[in-house]
């Protein structure tokens, strides 16, 4: 809960400074919305899941074509695996904050193709665990205590991604890759997440 406040309150302090320069500075609000196919790396030997994201984007030009790209943004990550009548599905969701720096090439009016880089920090707002053997449903808080098995909040990764932008309208392809360790104890496990996007900048 510390941790979602302390997060909050930056966001916060963000947008109170951005509106308060912001007819003296290259900023660019936005909005996006897109799909997620996640899965897990290390230990766990599961497939992929569908899922979400939504947030909010902002944009800051160093210069015409470099720009620093941030936001703040709800999205799922997760695996499932199905053998038979049984099956495992995990589902964390989380707060998420890139920070990419990213090059916009323009290739003709009002379109620019757009390619990024850099780290993300995000936090485990909550999710499920939810096991189906025989038509019976059990299901754990993904982010539980350790005796039940449950993962670390915190997660930090590098991410990569190439887009579109045509207008106000951009569409975007990335990939994100985490590098801390989600579980407790001996084994390892990491978030690996591709998704797709489209967003609406102000």
């Amino acid at each position: 809960m510390r941790t979602i406040l302390k997060t909050s309150l930056v966001a916060i302090a963000m947008l109170i400074g951005v509106s308060a320069s912001a007819q003296d500075t290259p900023i660019t609000f936005g909005v996006k919305v897109g799909a997620n196919l996640s899965n897990f790396s290390g230990d766990l030997d599961m497939d992929a899941k569908f899922g979400f994201n939504a947030g909010v984007t902002l944009d800051y030009a160093f210069t015409p074509d470099v720009y620093l790209l941030t936001g703040l943004e709800f999205t799922t990550k997760g695996a499932k695996i199905k053998e038979g009548d049984e099956s495992l599905t995990m589902n964390p969701m989380y707060l998420q904050l890139p920070v990419h720096v990213g090059y916009k090439l323009t290739v003709a009016d009002n379109t620019r193709l757009v390619f990024h880089a850099g780290p993300y920090v995000a936090y485990g707002l909550g999710g499920k665990t939810t096991v189906k053997i025989a038509g019976i449903k059990e299901k754990g808080d993904f982010f539980g205590s350790e005796e039940e098995g449950g993962a670390k909040r915190f997660d930090f990764g590098v991410g990569l991604g190439v887009g579109a932008e045509f207008g106000k309208i951009g569409v975007g392809l990335g990939y994100d890759f985490g590098l801390l360790n989600m579980a407790r104890g001996d084994g390892k496990v990491r978030n690996m997440n591709a998704y797709l996007t489209v967003g609406y900048k102000f």
